[in-house]
């Protein structure tokens, strides 16, 4: 029997080939227009990357939570620009509500702490959803709807909400859904085990994990260019200044993949979204974000002016990274929010919630 360890590492490998022919970042920065766009979704979607999360009765990959992270690790680390984070999470949803899923990229919301969706019982939707991720290239919407007796699903096409399309800091699509009168494919409720936090709860877990992917590109690019640019008749890399600059980074890099590594561990062997799961997330999210942050600022140290220019693929990097940071909640906001559940159990609760994890 293939254990668990050996289908991440074939999917990731699969995952890797993939990206590496259909959006090596220096591929497109080059590329003329959005010509790779197609076959790019179309290798990722027939490759069955997309519906990781899903199970094969419900017509998934049904790799597994741990497998679909790892696809999630390695679209960081090609900073790939298409909504595959979005589409693992939308078929999840989908799926958890017993919801067949259509095929084609798909975006969900509400994916800030901002936004509310309601639904009422006769399926009427209400609300506001902001910054959602790749709207215009998507052809599906799911939400997490508050319905009157708790969390609903719902699924709509994207055609038929009113959009105001926008581009994130990445420069990828974004837009802002008003819901008021959009008519569903299809509702259901959520399984009493899952809140209504479970989208974020989620989506944070994905972000930290593409985050800490993005980041060991960067640290992997910012050593290269150190041993091949020559400054005073010697690679900048022999300079102390710059192999503490380079040292920081990997600490960020590894920080980053430590916390989001566990966090979709966590995730991976949990039965329910628990209080030890909504720990991890909240801080693999607060931590990765930082690390994008102060990693971001050390790689463009390192690169000086020449890696903020277009034409230059770290910032293809790092404009990602700063995206995602902000996206499905700031560590700002998860800190306050984790800072509360620690304030509420206690300051003898303290320590053992530490040692617990």
């Amino acid at each position: 029997m293939t254990d668990t360890s050996d289908i991440s590492s074939l999917i990731a490998e699969s995952a890797t080939r993939i990206f590496h022919d259909r959006c090596d970042p220096q591929a497109i920065n080059n590329a003329k227009g959005v010509c790779w766009k197609e076959p790019l979704w179309r290798d990722i979607e027939e490759n069955g990357l997309t519906l990781s999360w899903v199970d094969e009765e419900r017509g998934g990959a049904g790799v597994g939570i741990a497998a679909g992270f790892d696809v999630l690790y390695v679209s960081g680390q090609f900073a790939i620009p298409a909504p595959l984070g979005e589409t693992m999470l939308a078929g999840w949803l989908l799926s958890q509500a017993g919801i067949a899923i259509p095929s084609g990229p798909m975006s969900v919301a509400p994916c800030t702490r901002q936004d509310r969706i309601f639904i009422d019982k006769k399926g009427a939707l209400s609300g506001t959803a902001r910054s959602v991720p790749f709207a215009s290239e998507t052809r599906h919407l799911v939400l997490l709807a508050q319905g009157e007796e708790g969390p609903v699903t719902a699924l709509v096409e994207t055609k038929d909400c009113n959009v105001k399309e926008g581009t994130s800091i990445a420069g990828d699509p974004q837009g802002k859904f008003s819901l008021d009168g959009v008519t569903l494919l299809a509702q259901s409720a959520l399984p009493p085990d899952i809140g209504s936090d479970v989208l974020m709860l989620l989506g944070a877990a994905v972000r930290a994990r593409q985050i800490a992917g993005g980041l060991q590109a960067v640290l992997d690019l910012a050593v290269e260019y150190a041993k091949e640019r020559i400054a005073f008749g010697r690679p900048i890399g022999k300079f102390q200044a710059v192999q503490h600059n380079l040292a920081r980074l990997a600490g960020e890099v590894a920080a980053a993949d430590a916390a989001s590594g566990s966090a979709a561990d966590a995730i991976h062997h949990a039965k329910c979204f628990d209080e030890a799961v909504f720990l991890e997330v909240a801080a693999a999210k607060i931590r990765a974000g930082e690390a994008a942050g102060e990693g971001a600022a050390i790689a463009h140290q390192v690169f000086g002016a020449i890696g903020f220019t277009q034409e230059h693929i770290l910032q293809r990097y790092t404009r990602r990274l700063w995206a995602w940071r902000d996206d499905f909640g700031t560590e700002s906001e998860w800190a306050e929010k984790l800072g509360r559940r620690i304030a509420a159990a206690g300051a003898d609760q303290l320590w053992p919630i530490l040692a617990a994890r």
